[in-house]
């Protein structure tokens, strides 16, 4: 069980940096959050409000603003007491509330199920960490102090925890830099989910210390001999990697414990940039660096803001060193992130100060997230979206004018694209890398110059979603999809609800505003868009739809029109509707053919040609029928089968292709495969513009001399 803190622990680290005044305040939140939660206690034993005086402690550790750990003390008020956001206004100011509100789970709502519930809750606190910052710092400290009070749940709910701990909580603290929580947060969540592994490792790692224990002194002695004789003031520490750490690279590379502890790591502290560098150069003289393995995160900082330099050497009896260089600037930066920048500082009241180049990294993260927030379909995806963006490993990359843009390892041109700007991700046509043409699925490397080349009637392609990696990219994507169907859902709902009202000698445009909005309503839709769009996606049907609308307005002269119409016009298809009209791959309809529509709840109107079998199975839902013909003036490409019979010799596939190509025509698919011993059988799928168009290509094809055979599947 833990120890209890006290009041007295926080106070004595509070007062290393704040004045008496602000102490007086923390002390004021103190009692207000005590008499707050007087009664309740927690699982782990004791009165409750020494779990908000721990999370404040944890922040007072940090040297966190006076602010920050008033709104840590008071932050279960709102949410598990009876008093109010505006009773912390009146006692300890606004911004303290906000903190606090932003801090407050969603309350006792209906979710459908937990997971629901905590996407909703981790989107209200992005929300929250828009306006102020300091909200995501007061949550990881929470977390913290719960992680470390743990072993009182139950092994299931510890699992969980620890779980969402690891997944979403530990990349945060990494994503903005704060390296002393993200590792406690690591190593507490890797002994919950595998308590026998982490034991086992511990163990391991423990024995291991003594007999490396005189290596690694010989080394620090070394390195700082070295430095003096250089004038460098420095000191130099071993480090060790934490458990969770090994645990990941022994798993992902492979390797046994024994392999990683190969590698010795040192930390050298200096006092300026330029020792930084001098160091690199006094350490590459000492011992030999190994090649391709150094980094330079002083000139091109990690997103987070780390900067150091990494390398790593041949060492003595045959080991290898990993070494970081730094000043005690970097270093508090390493350790703390974004909160070593809303440290108290003389000066600075209320937390108001100039942004660091790590807060503007730390602001541009969030205001991506809420890109990503207002795009997403729902909490669930917005949470599988920041998980996503939420990469340790990253890659630089420059645009044309030589800005640099931060990507995750893996990310495309597409990804690199919608980081510019999401207009310039929409417009993608083509990329170049270093001056060469690239496919927009090639992964981009670091030192890359990346040129997105343009077109004025560009738009996303959904084949993109197989392989971009960032979560912009992701849900902007998505987000230009989902809209263009409900588009098309709707111009084709109102298309299908036209015809239909014919049969009751009903006119579309006779129906008023005033009429339309009575009909969503009596359908229980919030307007008439929503109605149109519903037919459109092919969940409602637009015979039932415009039943109910004549039954509603029996005897409304307004909604009947003057003179008949003809309910016998089929419905044309211009080939340009979207996504909600699919062309059936069983028979790929071309303009020119005779075809039939066939409404589907899944894919919107299906069209099928007359001829094909399954046209056949769907007869036996004559209501779902539909009469279609195709519009005069097209300008769409469709896909057409073909199938050749090709005497079998070399190269027999490319002289086919190659025909193929010269009518400036596209291959979407091609099979082959032996017939007999002097045939092959070929199938392509290409795209043409109409029969008439395809005539010309099989009549190109037949006169081919390898062709035996051609026709249309």
């Amino acid at each position: 069980m833990p120890t209890p803190c006290s009041i007295d622990g926080l106070i004595r680290k509070a007062s290393l940096y704040l004045n008496d005044e602000c102490v007086s305040r923390i002390k004021a939140a103190f009692e207000f959050g005590a008499q707050a939660h007087q009664g309740q206690t927690r699982k782990a034993g004791g009165d409750y409000i020494w779990h908000p005086v721990a999370v404040a402690e944890i922040l007072a550790e940090m040297q966190l603003d006076q602010e920050s750990i008033i709104a840590a003390i008071l932050h279960d008020v709102v949410e598990d007491t009876p008093y109010t956001k505006e009773d912390i206004i009146e006692r300890f100011g606004e911004n303290v509330a906000e903190i606090v509100d932003g801090v407050t789970k969603l309350g006792k709502l209906a979710f459908e199920n937990p997971q629901e519930a905590q996407a909703e809750n981790f989107r209200k606190m992005i929300l929250a960490m828009a306006r102020d910052i300091r909200v995501i710092l007061i949550k990881l400290a929470d977390r913290l102090h719960n992680m470390r009070t743990l072993g009182v749940m139950r092994p299931d709910k510890q699992r969980r925890i620890a779980h969402e701990t690891l997944d979403i909580y530990a990349p945060i603290a990494a994503r903005l830099g704060i390296n002393a929580i993200r590792i406690e947060l690591e190593d507490l969540g890797f002994k919950a989910m595998h308590p026998l592994r982490f034991a086992v490792l511990e163990s391991a790692v423990k024995k291991a210390r003594g007999n490396r224990k005189e290596v690694i002194e010989q080394i620090t002695e070394t390195l700082e001999n070295r430095l003096k004789q250089e004038k460098i003031p420095a000191r130099v520490v071993g480090r060790e990697k934490h458990l969770y750490s090994l645990y990941k690279k022994m798993k992902n590379k492979r390797q046994s414990f024994s392999e990683i502890l190969d590698i010795f790591a040192f930390r050298i502290i200096v006092n300026t940039a330029d020792e930084c560098y001098r160091t690199l150069g006094a350490v590459h003289s000492l011992y030999k660096p190994l090649p391709y393995r150094f980094k330079d995160y002083i000139a091109i900082p990690k997103s987070n803001g780390y900067q150091s330099l990494h390398t790593a050497l041949f060492g003595p009896y045959g080991v290898h060193l990993e070494v970081q260089i730094r000043t005690e600037t970097m270093q508090e930066v390493s350790e703390h992130g974004i909160a070593a920048h809303w440290q108290y500082k003389d000066g600075r009241q209320n937390g108001e100060h100039a942004l660091s180049a790590v807060e503007v990294r730390a602001q541009e993260w969030v205001k991506n997230l809420l890109e990503i927030q207002q795009s997403a379909g729902n909490s669930l995806d917005f949470l599988e979206n920041v998980k996503i963006d939420l990469f340790p490993d990253v890659i630089y990359v420059f645009t044309p004018k030589g800005d640099i843009i931060t990507l995750p390892k893996g990310a495309t041109p597409v990804d690199f694209a919608y980081a510019v700007h999401t207009n310039i991700g929409h417009a993608t046509v083509a990329c170049r890398i270093d001056k060469q043409l690239v496919p927009l699925r090639t992964p981009l490397e670091s030192g890359k110059t990346i040129h997105i080349i343009k077109g004025k009637e560009a738009q996303p392609n959904p084949a993109w979603l197989n392989f971009v990696t960032t979560a912009k990219a992701r849900s902007q994507i998505r987000h230009f999809l989902k809209n263009q169907t409900a588009g098309a859902a709707n111009s084709l709902g109102k298309k299908l609800l036209t015809k239909a009202l014919r049969t009751y000698n009903m006119a579309y445009d006779g129906l008023t505003e005033l009429i339309r909005l009575e009909i969503a309503d009596a359908l229980k839709l919030q307007n008439w868009d929503d109605l149109l769009a519903e037919i459109g996606l092919g969940n409602r049907m637009a015979g039932l739809v415009a039943k109910q609308i004549h039954d509603l307005l029996l005897g409304a002269d307004d909604a009947v029109p003057s003179k008949p119409v003809s309910a016998d016009a089929p419905l044309a298809i211009s080939g340009t509707e979207g996504m909600v009209i699919h062309f059936a791959n069983c028979c790929h309809p071309i303009p020119g053919d005779s075809i039939v529509g066939f409404i589907s709840t899944e894919k919107g109107l299906v069209i099928h040609r007359n001829e094909c079998h399954n046209v056949k199975k769907i007869k036996n839902q004559p209501e779902k029928m539909l009469d279609v013909n195709w519009e005069k003036e097209q300008h769409a490409t469709y896909l057409a089968e073909i199938q050749l019979e090709v005497k079998n010799q070399r190269g027999a596939l490319a002289t086919i292709a190659n025909e193929i190509a010269k009518n400036k025509t596209d291959i979407e698919r091609v099979r082959s495969e032996d017939k007999d011993k002097t045939y092959s059988v070929m199938n392509f799928v290409i795209a043409v513009h109409d029969r008439t168009h395809l005539a010309q290509i099989m009549r190109v094809l037949k006169r081919v001399p390898i062709v035996e055979k051609i026709q249309r599947v």
